[in-house]
């Protein structure tokens, strides 16, 4: 498929199909943010735990990326009574509305590596 033969046919013009990708973009740039909200996709943790399981992010850059999801209500942010204060993330309604696209990422990434492989 050369053209974007799957865009609806309400999209008329490159300029109103290359908007929404562009906010989709700003709001999931970066190397980090899928990466934390497929950790945060199986259930609320606490920020060690993403760290663990997303690997390598340094928590400036968890921190930083956390706000900015938070800021477009991608992920819920819950300060607990407790001492020292428990901080937990979850998915908000918002971020489940990227289930499919994640899903499609994941199907499209095993099979780029599996041709990068076999290259």
């Amino acid at each position: 498929m050369d053209t974007l033969d799957c865009l609806p046919e309400t999209v008329k013009c490159p300029k109103e199909a290359i908007m929404p990708v562009k906010d989709a973009l700003e709001a999931l740039s970066g190397k980090w943010k899928i990466p934390i909200l497929v950790s945060l996709s199986t259930g609320t943790k606490r920020f060690k735990e993403i760290s663990k399981e997303v690997g390598g992010i340094t928590d400036k850059m968890l921190s930083k990326e956390l706000k900015d999801l938070e800021m477009n209500l991608l992920v819920s942010r819950k300060v607990l009574d407790t001492f020292p204060p428990t901080v937990e993330y979850a998915w908000t309604d918002h971020s489940r509305t990227l289930g499919k696209l994640i899903h499609e990422l994941q199907s499209w990434g095993k099979l780029h590596r599996k041709r990068i492989i076999e290259k």
